[in-house]
């Protein structure tokens, strides 16, 4: 490949103040960031709920869970996107409507819309890992915290929810790399996370390959530095004889 690569292009003014291209790079990986940890966190709680709640003796309480995971799993992650930014706001009370669309920035309406989107898409997946986890305990652990007169909250609480944790850590870290990689369809409604500016940068720059090399290169970091992070956290909270930690 006869190409001639130019690596000092990220160090040059874009010609939007005194900005580089590196430093869009920077303010993208911020967004990224963001809306990753925020998603995260609703998922990881929401998730949670829901997990326990598809494993409760309560056929009307399993089944909302159910059908949760069911509509949000089998829907594209684009068409929910599209339908947290574009329909959701006009079924709105006309007070929410006015201030969504007209008072807020439309990069804070653009963050609102892709964080609950990719939240709530990502909360059936979790929900699934904690499902997973809670069933694949003893079922006498159950039995025996029943027997010591435990509630059904304090059985869940104190007993099967600490040790589902710990079994499902790495399909969680799936899922939380997952959300880092998802949340690019943020550059679809316009706010600039990490792949808006990659786009951006390749456009102005016309250095198509260095700017896609480079976030690729980030992406890679990134995700490789969590897994890694996760990882450790696994071998931290290993239960002896209940969890074999990477795969031993």
């Amino acid at each position: 490949m006869n190409y001639n690569w130019d690596w000092g292009v990220f160090f040059k003014s874009t010609g939007v103040g005194s900005e580089t291209y590196l430093d869009w790079y920077i303010t993208g990986l911020g967004w990224t960031i963001a809306i990753a940890i925020t998603a995260w966190i609703i998922a990881l709680l929401l998730g949670s709920l829901l997990g326990v709640m598809r494993t409760v003796p309560n056929r009307l309480v399993s089944g909302i869970a159910t059908a949760y995971v069911e509509l949000f799993r089998n829907v594209p992650l684009l068409v929910q996107l599209f339908i947290w930014y574009f329909l959701v706001p006009d079924l709105l009370p006309e007070g929410l409507q006015e201030w969504f669309k007209q008072d807020l920035n439309p990069t804070t309406s653009a963050l609102i819309s892709v964080v609950i989107c990719l939240g709530l898409f990502t909360a059936a997946r979790v929900c699934e890992q904690v499902r997973t986890g809670i069933q694949a305990l003893p079922r006498g652990q159950e039995a025996a915290a029943r027997a010591m007169g435990f509630s059904l909250a304090q059985i869940y609480n104190n007993v099967l929810l600490p040790q589902a944790y710990r079994i499902i850590i790495p399909p969680l870290t799936s899922e939380f790399l997952n959300v880092f990689k998802n949340s690019s369809v943020a550059s679809l409604i316009g706010l600039m996370e990490l792949l808006a500016q990659t786009k951006q940068t390749a456009e102005f720059s016309a250095n198509l390959f260095e700017a896609f090399t480079l976030a690729t290169l980030i992406y890679f970091t990134l995700n490789m530095g969590l897994m890694l992070l996760m990882r450790m956290v696994e071998k931290k909270v290993a239960v002896p004889g209940l969890i074999s930690v990477g795969g031993k």
